[in-house]
């Protein structure tokens, strides 16, 4: 099976709308959003047509094909105007045989890692500093930002297809890839 994820939207309408198009046209199962879904918190500048509502419908119209959970941003009333659990802390996910822990990053991540077996992939957002990299535990992932990149990166979402992970951003350039 295809899965896509991507983090951060941070209530942008112009990034939301382009990530729901790249889902449609990538024929992906399944989007696995990693929070931070509608609002840009404290330390972000307000990202490219930030509308947090057109947001909410927009995700509300596949919200039978998306796994979330909470970045920091997320709050309580999220859950009240969004049609899929927004709320969990993280999810443990068997996809094409293998075993994802997926979070936000604001908890778990790199410097502090959840229980994980051998082999098992962490795969987070909150940085919003794509990765793809394996460790002596296993593997770190992260899509990057939809909406609000840093490191000079572009914003990029990921596919898995397989056991072949890749970042891509908004052009359809893989940024970068790595076999799981």
């Amino acid at each position: 099976m295809k899965y896509m994820f991507a983090s951060d939207i941070h209530g942008s309408a112009w990034y939301c709308r382009r990530l729901l198009e790249e889902y449609r046209r990538s024929g992906a199962d399944r989007l696995i959003l990693l929070g931070d879904l509608l609002y840009h918190g404290p330390r972000n500048d307000l990202p490219r047509e930030y509308a947090p509502k057109e947001v909410i419908s927009m995700l509300n119209t596949c919200k039978d094909e998306i796994y979330a959970v909470r970045g920091n941003c997320e709050a309580e009333v999220d859950q009240m105007v969004l049609e899929f659990p927004v709320m969990a802390d993280y999810a443990l996910l068997m996809l094409n045989g293998l075993t994802f822990y997926a979070t936000h990053g604001h908890v778990y991540n790199q410097e502090h890692l959840p229980p994980m077996k051998a082999g098992d992939i962490l795969i987070h957002g909150h940085t919003h500093l794509l990765k793809a990299e394996s460790f002596e535990a296993g593997y770190i992932l992260n899509p990057g930002s939809v909406s609000i990149p840093k490191g000079g990166n572009p914003a990029t979402y990921a596919v898995l297809e397989e056991r072949r992970f890749r970042i891509l951003d908004f052009e359809g350039h893989v940024v970068k890839e790595l076999e799981l």
